[in-house]
């Protein structure tokens, strides 16, 4: 990842080509769904995917409805939404620019929002950088987890024990 792209197509799983505007926000949504999601959420489906002006680049209304989250809360959707309807997970990231993560408080909202969806819910902060991590980390909630884009086969996870394995 070039601090200086201007990459500004973002290529779905099915083949279907989206146009976005240059800009940091659409460099790291193509990076999630691009690169994050076929390491860490394979055979998912993007259920959301929202742009910096709040307008549904996609929004699958009806699948959403059937898991259970209310299709009026456009504005209060995480950036991304992925659904693996074979594990049931639901994928939320929030594209960490202009200091946007799963904040302790973002997290109570989203499960709010959720409270009628018996999916798994999987928090993420995406950012681009390390460095715009570093600024928020102090922020990112327990139970969480964090992707970044210029270390993309790795994450974070605030998960306690949950992940703890040797590795040898």
């Amino acid at each position: 990842m070039s601090r200086g792209s201007t990459s500004k197509t973002l290529k779905l799983a099915n083949g279907t080509q989206i146009y976005l505007a240059p800009g940091k926000h659409h460099e790291l949504l193509i990076a999630i769904v691009e690169k994050f999601s076929p390491r860490f959420a394979p055979g998912a489906t993007v259920l959301y995917l929202g742009d910096v002006l709040n307008r549904a680049i996609i929004h699958q209304k009806d699948r959403l409805e059937q898991l259970g989250m209310p299709i009026t809360a456009q504005d209060r959707l995480p950036d991304i939404i992925f659904y693996d309807e074979a594990r049931n997970l639901l994928f939320l990231v929030e594209a960490g620019i202009s200091h946007i993560s799963i904040t302790h408080q973002r997290r109570r909202e989203l499960e709010t929002l959720l409270e009628g969806c018996d999916a798994t819910r999987i928090y993420v902060s995406a950012f681009l950088y390390l460095a715009d991590y570093g600024r928020n980390a102090s922020h990112i909630a327990w139970e969480s987890h964090v992707w970044i884009a210029e270390m993309s086969d790795h994450m974070i996870h605030y998960n306690g024990d949950q992940y703890m394995a040797v590795h040898g």
